[in-house]
């Protein structure tokens, strides 16, 4: 139930009946015209632009149109008390009781799906895909809970998600990981000083790594590297998995699918899906000029597999070979992105660290010529965190190696907070995290004040010995609302626009812009209260009125679906 798709579609529907009479030769399909909220300084319900869109392409003065759209609306509609024009031909609306209570009755009967626009389309989300090896660092914790309140804002509208995570467990970075755990190894074993080298891992999670794989393979000597490397590939990865699942549990997130790297490459998928682009004359044999920027030492003209990624908006042709004629890391991506149009996903979603905004281009034109534009490739690139205590930047740990560990965040603060702040600013600008701002039991740490808000409620209902879900009647004689109750009520019709924005534009930031907002609202009616007997919710152990009943129950309703799909706890005290 959305209030503001139902008036549009009334007055849409009212115009096109008296388009003659309106004179309006064309109507353009209605295209730009939206019913909104008004600015906060309007007393009103609803705000319509109709007059202005339809007045300027039919060449009428949109005051003279909007004039005649209110009177139609007024006549005909029955729906609003008054209609001013304001501005250079607004129409702003206000509702009867009895159209109020109607809205407030339909979302309190729909409480579990309210603001959810119904939808049914299949999306993969990769996200997090964090190197297997070491710990999650701060960077992953931003992309992870992006990429799985996401997942839940599209489940929330009825589509099916796949939460994936594509495990890099082949090539250099893996051999000198099982490197860096066989030295370790050989410390533990022998005595044999660890040298730490600039390929190698130095974290002290290596050491615990080595433990584990000697503890579960005790006949094992170790004695030569090439020799154990299947063994202590295998073990390490399984390690270091285990380790980031871990984390990632105590964040909240459980992926539904892992997709490895090294299964990728023993399945030949980059060589069908090379193959498939050859057929399409998407992949060429050609010479690419040399890198702009730095000169690279190792690059020489060499003639190799090119894709041609400028016919699908890229900014240059792309290597799907080295110099050694063995894959790039693009043409193994090219690979694993071709398996997942295969599967038959209608959209794609990359989540992506800060470092990989170049990247972007290249993996979107290959999923549209792997799909011929079938399959829509969305790249959400997450910018850095920067972590302060004590107004001092915050210091990385010699357990990680030379980075914050998401260990590190989670031993400051809980997973609701973590959840909640990393989401608190939109994904493509850098992030603050303030660990005293966040423990604050203040207005100024969001977290806690929209927590706090339904605490405050779960006491009220406590008190009243009332439940959330009870039925409640409303009676448009005695209806009144008094002005908090309105901007409230207001507030809480814009949660479908809210739910519909964030999922259309992949923005879950507005989910705790917005619930902190309303949190806001509800302190500030609360607050109100203790200053004036008038605006007190309960007199003689009982609420006054049930409108104002209502409004608290639509609060708590609003709150519990926000932060259910942010996945933030909300306990009934604090």
């Amino acid at each position: 139930m959305n209030i503001f798709e139902e008036y549009i579609n009334k007055i849409t529907a009212l115009i096109l009946e008296n388009q003659k009479l309106l004179k309006l030769d064309n109507l353009n399909k209605f295209k730009g015209i939206v019913v909104e909220s008004p600015p906060a300084e309007f007393d009103f319900d609803l705000s319509c632009n109709a007059s202005l869109v339809l007045g300027k392409i039919n060449k009428i003065n949109p005051k003279e149109l909007a004039n005649k759209i209110k009177n139609l609306i007024l006549k005909d509609l029955k729906d609003f008390k008054k209609i001013e024009i304001a501005g250079p031909g607004f129409l702003n609306l206000k509702l009867t009781n009895k159209s109020l209570i109607i809205n407030i009755d339909k979302i309190l009967e729909n409480r579990k799906t309210y603001g959810k626009k119904n939808s049914n389309n299949n999306y993969n989300i990769e996200f997090v895909s964090a190197n297997p090896t070491g710990p999650m660092h701060v960077g992953h914790c931003r992309g992870a809970i992006y990429g799985d309140v996401l997942a839940n804002l599209l489940k929330f509208n009825g589509n099916k998600v796949t939460k994936e995570y594509y495990i890099n467990d082949y090539g250099n970075q893996i051999k000198n990981f099982a490197k860096s755990v066989y030295l370790r190894i050989r410390e533990i074993k022998y005595n044999e000083k660890f040298i730490s080298k600039k390929d190698l891992y130095p974290g002290e999670y290596i050491i615990e790594i080595g433990k584990k794989i000697i503890d579960s393979n005790k006949n094992e000597k170790f004695d030569n590297f090439d020799e154990s490397f299947n063994l202590l590939k295998k073990e390490s990865l399984k390690h270091s998995m285990d380790l980031i699942k871990s984390d990632l549990k105590k964040l909240g997130i459980e992926h539904d699918n892992f997709f490895s790297e090294t299964e990728l490459i023993e399945n030949k998928l980059v060589e069908k899906a090379v193959n498939y682009l050859k057929k399409n004359n998407y992949v060429q044999e050609g010479y690419l000029e040399p890198p702009k920027g730095d000169r690279d030492e190792t690059w020489k003209k060499t003639k190799r597999l090119i894709f041609k990624s400028t016919l699908f908006g890229d900014d240059t042709d792309r290597a799907m070979q080295k110099n050694d004629g063995s894959w790039t890391y693009f043409a193994n991506d090219v690979g694993y992105h071709m398996d997942k149009v295969n599967r038959n996903y209608k959209y794609l979603i990359n989540v992506l660290g800060a470092d990989h905004t170049g990247y972007v281009k290249r993996i979107t034109a290959a999923v549209s010529a792997l799909s011929e534009n079938r399959v829509k490739l969305n790249c959400k690139v997450c910018q850095l965190v920067k972590l302060y205590k004590d107004a001092k930047p915050f210091k990385m740990s010699k357990r990680a190696g030379d980075f914050i560990s998401a260990q590190d965040l989670l031993n400051e603060v809980n997973k609701d907070s973590i959840r909640f702040m990393m989401l608190n600013r939109s994904n493509d600008v850098e992030l603050d995290f303030d660990f005293d701002k966040v423990l604050e039991k203040s207005k100024d740490n969001p977290v806690f004040y929209v927590q706090y808000s339904f605490a405050r409620i779960s006491s009220l209902f406590k008190t009243l010995n009332k439940d959330l879900n009870d039925k409640i009647n409303l009676d448009s004689k005695v209806f009144l609302l008094n002005e908090n109750e309105i901007k409230i009520l207001r507030k809480i019709f814009e949660w479908p626009k809210i739910i519909e924005t964030a999922s259309s534009k992949y923005e879950p930031h507005k989910i705790p812009y917005y619930l902190y907002e309303l949190a806001t609202l509800f302190h500030s009616y609360w607050s109100k209260g203790n200053e004036d007997k008038k605006f007190k919710f309960i007199e003689n152990g009982k609420i006054k009125k049930k409108e104002t009943l209502a409004i608290i129950v639509l609060v708590a309703t609003v709150i519990q679906r926000g932060m259910n799909i942010l996945g933030v706890s909300l306990p009934d005290k604090m």
